[in-house]
């Protein structure tokens, strides 16, 4: 039996459903709350209908329930400044405060701490006016990164292979407002060519656990092509992380990041996530966010050996120290199931078939992210909508656990990469033979 202790998970994706999946299996833990959840979480927690942005009713919440640890999954309420909010009732939350969450809610403050504390970076300019900006695109010359300021899902970064095309975003961004306020100010950054991966740590601002390494796929398309999306697959472990290099992220990456924001007054405590490009064996910092990644959160804790419950809370009251995290040797493949038209307008509300039959299955998770419940049946309401999240005793293995698996899976107008974990395939028979 558990010691009666009571969680709740703030968001409604995948990610979300891998943190209630995990946290679900730790023996301590008695009920799992998450507000507002989705069809899959409401399986194994008890879905609450308050919004991830609604700090007011979430801290109602949690105080009338004598909530034992909140995990907040999204950015939105962290740059809100839940943690604080929390943290003033004495109640126990994980996440950074508002002013560490900025990492991820401004991209300018994220690239003037790199700047500040010599993390490996590409070179950018800061802009509020548009024809500012248009005129160093001219001065340039391409191809150039262009970065909205604020949160904008995942899609407010362009990579443009033109002049014609860095411009096109600037437009986009500043004058026709894609993405709100988010583009009041826009970066305008060298653009690093190379492999992307992503490494993400916890830490309660002194000690630093760094997690299983893993790799997104961040285009809607096959072969890397086509618009950027919130991310449609991913696989952890990444080959081209190796322990040399993953020893020098802790040193010029992660550790300076830590002591210079304590040196503006942050102690972080949370997930940092950096998104990294790796050119010729170096690791640069593309961006850094404040919370898990999703999908990397799925194929990560499917690998996860240890209780992730004493993780989370060992990171919120400043004791990282007292434990340690666990990794299994197998692989894992994550491959997200998107609705037509997705990363644009998508219609809501198919119903999907086929999912009863991985109910059982230890090595295979179907992990619900825009899902929903109508007339007792599961329907698709979001653009990401599922992730199928296999385990196999290599990258290779998992990969046709997972595909094998989407066969069952229908929906009207259901899309997805069929190469996800593809490079880690090539990089590993590259390595072997």
């Amino acid at each position: 039996m558990g010691v009666g202790l009571k969680v709740l998970v703030i968001g409604s994706g995948g990610r979300e459903h891998a943190l209630v999946w995990k946290l679900n299996q730790s023996p301590k833990v008695d009920r799992i709350f998450c507000a507002p959840g989705n069809a899959g979480i409401s399986e194994i927690a008890e879905c609450i209908s308050i919004k991830a942005d609604d700090i007011d009713s979430l801290l109602n919440f949690a105080r009338y329930e004598r909530i034992d640890l909140t995990v907040v999954g999204p950015e939105v309420p962290l740059t809100l400044g839940i943690v604080d909010t929390f943290k003033k009732e004495d109640l126990r939350i994980f996440g950074p405060e508002a002013s560490g969450a900025q990492l991820e809610g401004s991209k300018v403050f994220s690239k003037d701490i790199m700047r500040k504390y010599g993390l490996p970076s590409a070179e950018y300019k800061t802009f509020t006016s548009y024809l500012h900006a248009q005129e160093y695109v001219r001065l340039k010359g391409a191809p150039l990164v262009i970065k909205a300021d604020g949160l904008a899902a995942g899609k407010g970064v362009i990579v443009a292979e033109s002049v014609e095309e860095a411009t096109s975003a600037l437009k986009l961004i500043m004058k026709e407002k894609a993405f709100g306020s988010a583009g009041d100010r826009v970066i305008v950054e060298q653009c690093l060519k190379g492999e992307e991966a992503s490494f993400m740590v916890l830490t309660d601002g002194k000690t630093v656990v760094p997690f299983a390494s893993s790799q997104d796929h961040k285009t809607i398309f096959d072969n890397d092509t086509g618009p950027n999306t919130g991310g449609m697959g991913a696989y952890s472990p990444a080959p081209i992380i190796t322990k040399a290099l993953e020893k020098e992220i802790m040193e010029v990456v992660i550790k300076p990041l830590i002591n210079g924001l304590k040196r503006e007054g942050i102690n972080y405590r949370g997930v940092i996530y950096a998104g990294l490009m790796i050119c010729d064996g170096k690791a640069y910092v593309l961006e850094f966010n404040c919370r898990f990644g999703d999908p990397e959160t799925q194929p990560v804790l499917m690998r996860l050996e240890s209780d992730l419950f004493d993780i989370l809370r060992a990171a919120a009251d400043g004791k990282l120290n007292d434990v340690k995290a666990a990794w299994t040797d197998d692989a894992s493949v994550c491959v997200v199931l998107a609705s037509e038209g997705y990363p644009g307008k998508y219609e809501k509300g198919r119903p999907i078939k086929g999912l009863d039959s991985f109910k059982s299955s230890k090595d295979l998770v179907v992990f619900h992210a825009g899902t929903g419940i109508k007339n007792s049946e599961t329907v698709a309401t979001g653009g990401r909508v599922l992730g199928v999240t296999a385990l196999g005793k290599d990258i290779r293995t998992a990969k046709k656990r997972a595909y094998t698996a989407i066969d069952k899976i229908k929906f009207d107008g259901m899309q997805y990469r069929k190469d996800i974990a593809d490079k880690a395939i090539n990089r590993l028979e590259k390595q072997d033979s």
